[in-house]
């Protein structure tokens, strides 16, 4: 295993998700790897968590990433949130990302969750990719 190639993978996703205009026709610039403090007022789309494990198979070093990017929209009902989320799985099912470390396998869904954040009348949809990623 390899966790050389993480790095490479969050700036490939970015970089895709802030190129992809069908996204921007929805977010504008508002996608973020960090989110400024105080964001109120606006939907964003939000480059989270990461769970990687091994996925060598003998002939080389390679990873499974588990990548959480999140939709958050103070818009009223899940419609805003789940058009944002639409088109960030659209911009990233199947890319071919190039990395600067490393070989992009495979990126698909793998799942999502939707709720509403009480305390900030928010909804907030989680998404989870499974990218497959060599580095020999």
């Amino acid at each position: 295993m390899s966790y050389g190639t993480a790095l490479a993978l969050q700036q490939a996703i970015y970089q895709r998700l802030t190129a992809d205009s069908s996204l921007s026709s929805l977010v504008g610039t508002a996608i973020y790897d960090a989110v400024p403090p105080g964001l109120t007022g606006v939907t964003y789309v939000a480059l989270g968590p990461e769970d990687v494990r091994d996925a060598a198979d003998g002939s080389d070093h390679g990873a499974l990433h588990e990548v959480t990017i999140s939709v958050v929209s103070d818009a009223a009902g899940f419609t805003t949130a789940k058009q944002v989320a639409a088109a960030v799985s659209d911009a990233l099912v199947d890319a071919s990302l190039i990395l600067s470390r490393g070989k992009l396998v495979s990126i698909n869904f793998h799942r999502a969750r939707a709720r509403r954040v009480q305390d900030a009348d928010m909804r907030r949809i989680d998404l989870r990719f499974r990218a497959r990623v060599e580095d020999s």
